[in-house]
């Protein structure tokens, strides 16, 4: 019987130190939530549609083979470096 209280003392301090790891204080009190993040930049906004502008009128232009030395792989590789360089700003955005 000493073994199965053992145990549950053991689970009992475990169950202690991850409330104590997790931000639970003693007697059911709990931590202040954590502050908010702070809104992204005026300036994200600009690099989102720039980037995500730029990236689309690259390739399209591509393809109309306006751009010095005609149609380009480059070119394409280009347009869609900005077109990921947008969508991952934009999902940083707050």
């Amino acid at each position: 019987m000493s073994e199965r209280r053992a145990k549950i003392e053991r689970r009992r301090e475990l169950k202690k130190k991850r409330e104590a790891n997790r931000g639970v204080v003693a007697k059911g009190r709990v931590q202040a939530p954590l502050a908010r993040k702070r809104p992204s930049p005026r300036w994200m906004l600009y690099l989102i549609f720039a980037s995500l502008g730029i990236g689309f009128l690259t390739i399209f232009i591509n393809y109309l083979g306006v751009l010095p030395g005609g149609a380009s792989n480059w070119y394409l590789l280009v347009g869609i470096v900005l077109l990921a360089v947008g969508f991952y700003t934009a999902t940083k955005y707050r």
